[in-house]
């Protein structure tokens, strides 16, 4: 039995993703706080939603999804019903095995994960990392529920805040892009809808390339730039404009707050 403590929009994404992955609904438990919302997803998905601590009891693997800031409250509240054997899933970004492991006690073994929205259509990215009492099976049971909506990769924990800035945020900065994009194809004389899709499937083919070339994205990039072209011309003035390094700063930023989230 799986629950899922917290299911906003990242939890009922993995909730989806599990079930696309083939879990039954009633290998499921989730939890809401409005009742509202304990209604939508009991309608939408066939899942049982239950109460926090019902939930630690009734659940071999117990996976947190609450927001950074309500973790500290959640853990308080089912401390006593999580049983030491229970695998316990981390989702909430700076969020740290050690923090979860203090609050619950014994030697409840953790599992750090951070995902991404893209588990919408299971192309996920999930990094993930072990805590104090956390073994090698532990890790394979957390990638084997993660693995069917994307790629899972395990780091040491240390990087998680760097992940978490990188492709946890990853997919806002995509859109980002996109839109600047279509607005640029728009400011062209473009129509919105015919500048969308070309964008969109510039960018599905280019990140199909890079996954599946093995080629570095410098040597790609330089196959579409011709000498006096107008690539070239592009280029010249995302460089003057320090695109790159407000990418760099934008990422170290969401890195940071990251850290800050941990420390409440």
């Amino acid at each position: 039995m799986i629950a899922i403590l917290g299911t906003g929009k990242m939890g009922e994404a993995l909730l989806s993703g599990l079930l696309r992955a083939g879990f039954r609904p009633g290998d499921v438990m989730a939890t809401a706080r409005r009742a509202e919302r304990a209604a939508a997803l009991r309608e939408r998905y066939g899942v049982q939603v239950v109460s926090n601590a019902e939930a630690a009891k009734g659940a071999d693997t117990i996976i947190l999804a609450v927001k950074p800031q309500d973790m500290g409250s959640l853990l308080a509240e089912i401390a006593a019903h999580v049983p030491a054997d229970r695998l316990v899933i981390s989702a909430a970004a700076g969020i740290t095995t050690s923090f979860v492991e203090s609050r619950l006690g014994a030697d409840i073994p953790v599992v750090r994960v951070m995902s991404n929205t893209p588990v919408l259509v299971d192309e996920a990215m999930s990094v993930i990392s072990a805590g104090a009492h956390a073994s090698e099976e532990h890790l394979r049971r957390a990638e084997d529920l993660l693995k069917p909506v994307g790629k899972v990769l395990r780091i040491p924990e240390t990087q998680q805040d760097a992940a978490t800035a990188l492709s946890g945020s990853g997919p806002a900065y995509f859109f980002y892009l996109v839109e600047a994009m279509v607005d640029a194809g728009i400011l062209l004389g473009m129509p919105r809808t015919a500048a969308l899709d070309m964008v969109t499937q510039s960018i599905v083919g280019a990140a199909i390339m890079l996954r599946d070339s093995g080629e570095h994205p410098v040597i790609l990039r330089e196959a579409v730039t011709s000498p006096g072209g107008t690539t070239i011309a592009a280029i010249a003035e995302l460089e003057r404009h320090s695109v790159r390094a407000a990418f760099l700063a934008a990422i170290e930023a969401a890195r940071d707050r990251s850290r800050q989230l941990a420390g409440g």
